[in-house]
């Protein structure tokens, strides 16, 4: 059985390892540095942890000024509150600077669980991919997520970390490449094309291993990189399977599959389906109980690659 492990876990491993990197490493907290897993950082490396309480505005404007200075400052909240409360400082403070601040909000998505809908960020994809030089980047595992933050600090301009608090398992390889802005492709298949990211990678994988009982070779693109968007990948996917089903934990407005959609819609025209929230509010309940409810299971997405199937064009 595979390891179980949230991806925020993969981000403290990876902030840590930075620490004992690179110098210039900084990081901040919300007053939730244990529940963004910043507090390994903080244990090590006290004297570059900044806690500034429960003020998200003051901990970007804070980063702002530690990225003026030469430091990479690794903000760390919520994902709900990070990016609901500080959007105004990340706008103008960080990006319209094009500061090298990364941001790690954790708790993102329906598995956030028992805190609910007020907790539950399911529309900061849609906001931050619209903010320019801001980079935005979900892992589907703890694994990349570890690669994902060791990755962010050597690249130039602000980066978005969305991290799970949910236990889910490793699906990639250590050996696999981290590229931001560089898809990774999972499973090879020439019939349908699922694009995922965090932990719809895994849905993803288990729809595409149900769809080859029945004869159809299901493609898996982990497309970790919501922004800068890897448009060779999706190109590619339209051209050689004709069709295309999007999956993320997150609203289906603006999401993913927008961002998917935008780039089939001007290179390769092909049918889609979307696989996520349907432009509603979260809930409260068990996370995997969630995912059922909010219909993001790998049945889910075989329904959906079966429809998108029947509007397939001949190749």
């Amino acid at each position: 059985m595979a390891e179980l492990k949230p991806t925020r876990d993969g981000f403290g491993e990876g902030l840590l390892e930075l620490g004992r990197t690179n110098p210039n490493v900084v990081a901040l907290s919300g007053d939730l540095e244990d529940s963004a897993r910043a507090v390994w950082f903080k244990k090590e490396f006290p004297n570059r942890f900044f806690s500034v309480g429960i003020a998200e505005q003051d901990m970007i404007g804070t980063a702002a000024g530690l990225a003026l200075g030469g430091k990479i400052p690794f903000a760390c909240s919520f994902s709900q509150f990070v990016t609901g409360k500080g959007l105004e400082q990340m706008r103008l403070a960080v990006c319209y600077q094009k500061l090298n601040v990364k941001i790690a909000g954790s708790h993102g998505g329906l598995s956030v669980g028992a805190d609910g809908a007020t907790a539950e960020a399911l529309e900061e994809l849609t906001v931050l991919r619209s903010l320019p030089n801001m980079a935005v980047v979900v892992p589907c595992d703890a694994l990349e997520a570890k690669r994902a933050a060791i990755a962010s600090a050597s690249y130039p301009g602000p980066v978005y970390l969305r991290l799970g608090r949910a236990p889910t398992p490793i699906v990639t390889k250590p050996s696999d490449a981290f590229v931001i802005g560089q898809a990774l492709t999972m499973r090879g298949g020439d019939d349908v094309s699922f694009i995922a990211c965090g932990v719809m990678v895994l849905h993803a994988l288990q729809a595409a291993e149900q769809l080859a009982k029945e004869g159809v070779e299901a493609r898996v693109i982990n497309l970790h990189t919501i922004k800068p968007i890897d448009r060779a990948a999706i190109i590619a996917a339209a051209r050689e399977t004709g069709a295309i089903v999007t999956a993320e934990e997150h609203t289906v407005v603006g999401g993913l599959g927008g961002a998917v959609a935008e780039v089939v819609v001007q290179e390769h025209p092909v049918p889609m389906r979307f696989v996520g929230v349907l432009d509603r509010f979260g809930t409260s309940g068990d996370p995997a109980e969630l995912l059922k409810a909010f219909h993001l299971m790998p049945e889910d997405l075989v329904k959906a690659a079966k429809d998108v199937l029947r509007l397939k064009q001949p190749l």
